[in-house]
C-alpha cells in the first residue's frame, strides 16, 4: 500500500481553494501530502505539481477534486492521465467524477470505461471553456453596438482645445506644447488631432 496524495489547482483570479481543500480533508489526505499550484493568467508552469510528480511512486493513490485540475485543455488532461497511470503507475481518483476511480476495475474492461469516461469528460470541459470564451467575445461585441464604453473614458479635451489644435497646425507651436496645454500625452493629443481634422474634412 503506497501514500496517499492530493494535488489542488486554482488560479489567483478565482480564490476557490478552500473547496478543493475541504474535500481533501474529508476523504483524509494528509495536509503534508497535499500539492497546490496557484496560477495566474498565462502562467502554468505548475511548480508543485512537477515536485509531485518526482515523488509519486508505484502503487500511490492520487486524489484531484475535479479533471480539470490536471490540464488546461484536452490533449494536458489526457498526457497527464497517461503520465500518472501509466508511467508512474499511481492509482488517481477524481472526486467529482466516481466513475474516474483507477482502483476499479483493474481488467481491461474497466481501464476501457475509465478511458472513455475521461476522454469524454475532458472534451466537454474544454469545448465549456470555448463556449464560454465565445460567448464572452460575443456579449462584448453586441454591447459595443448598443454603445457599450468599455475601458476607462477618454479625457475630456479643453474648450479651447479648437485653437490650440490650430496652432498646431500652422506649426506655432510643437505637438509637446499643445498636448501639454490640452492636458493630454503627446500620442493622444495626435490621435485627438487625426479624429478632429477626420471630423473636420467629414463635416466639410
Amino acid at each position: 500500500m503506497g501514500s496517499t496524495y492530493g494535488y489542488v489547482r486554482v488560479s489567483t483570479r478565482e480564490q476557490n481553494e478552500d473547496r478543493q481543500m475541504i474535500a481533501m480533508g474529508e476523504i483524509q489526505v494528509p495536509e503534508k501530502n497535499i500539492f497546490m499550484d496557484k496560477l495566474s493568467g498565462k502562467d502554468f508552469e505548475r511548480p508543485m505539481y512537477r515536485k509531485l510528480l518526482k515523488k509519486l511512486k508505484p502503487d500511490d493513490l492520487l486524489y484531484i477534486k475535479s479533471i480539470d485540475r490536471l490540464g488546461r485543455n484536452y490533449e494536458e488532461i489526457l498526457e497527464q492521465w497517461r503520465i500518472l497511470t501509466k508511467e508512474k503507475k499511481v492509482d488517481v481518483v477524481v472526486i467529482d467524477m466516481p466513475l474516474l476511480d483507477t482502483r476499479r476495475g483493474k481488467d481491461l474492461l474497466g481501464t476501457l470505461i475509465a478511458d472513455l469516461v475521461l476522454t469524454l469528460l475532458s472534451y466537454v470541459s474544454e469545448n465549456e471553456r470555448s463556449n464560454i470564451k465565445s460567448r464572452q467575445k460575443e456579449g462584448i461585441q453586441a454591447a459595443k453596438l448598443r454603445g457599450v464604453q468599455f475601458g476607462r473614458p477618454e479625457k475630456p479635451i479643453p474648450d479651447n482645445f479648437r485653437q490650440i489644435y490650430d496652432r498646431w497646425a500652422a506649426k506655432e507651436i510643437s505637438a509637446k506644447e499643445a498636448a501639454m496645454q490640452c492636458g493630454l500625452t503627446t500620442d493622444t493629443f495626435y490621435r485627438r488631432a487625426r479624429k478632429y481634422k477626420k471630423d473636420m474634412d467629414f463635416g466639410a
